[in-house]
């Protein structure tokens, strides 16, 4: 039962973060969403830092599972575009913390959880493999530092331009995505 009201707990982080980011988040919505008093949430989590980080690494390892699960034989750059379709479906589910860059108290104790520390530097690794060996093979440009690469796949986790078009209504999830795509591994410019 401990475990299950933690996985409730989580969940429910996870959707507010999605829904309001960190900053506007508060242990009382959490608390009421799951349906517990405020002091119970305390005894399972002691801080909203850690309740977000514990939502980052639930989300830190279904981006691991989603790795695992992709066919090795596709080359680098068809497996960077899943993961950035990936990573735009679980955001336009809401599904994705929206969380801030300059939060200190958070970025603190993210930087000081083992699990998500762990899982970050795996999915990090990986994609800067896969980013390298697609600038080897053409795919991306090699005068781009892979760092840069990799910071622009991560942004597409926490784009706004995807709630924007999203709450507009204009467009399908799936619309959404390809025009994301096409933005990010195509560019602006007219082929």
């Amino acid at each position: 039962m401990h475990i299950a009201r933690e996985d409730a707990i989580v969940s429910a982080v996870n959707r507010l973060l999605a829904e309001k980011g960190f900053e506007a988040m508060t242990v009382d919505e959490v608390a009421a969403e799951v349906g517990i008093a405020k002091a119970s949430l305390y005894k399972h989590f002691p801080s909203k830092e850690d309740l977000a980080a514990a939502a980052m690494v639930r989300v830190m390892n279904r981006a691991v599972a989603f790795l695992d699960s992709l066919d090795t034989t596709q080359p680098p750059l068809e497996r960077l575009k899943r993961v950035v379709r990936w990573t735009i479906e679980v955001k336009l589910d809401g599904e994705m913390p929206s969380l801030p860059s300059e939060s200190s108290s958070l970025r603190q104790t993210l930087t000081t959880n083992k699990a998500y520390v762990d899982g970050l530097m795996n999915v990090s690794d990986r994609l800067g493999g896969w980013i390298t060996e697609a600038q080897e093979t053409g795919g991306i440009n090699a005068a781009l530092p892979p760092l840069v690469v990799l910071y622009t796949l991560y942004a597409r986790a926490c784009d706004p331009v995807l709630g924007f078009l999203k709450s507009a209504g204009l467009y399908t999830n799936e619309q959404i995505i390809e025009m994301v795509l096409s933005t990010c591994f195509e560019g602006l410019n007219t082929r």
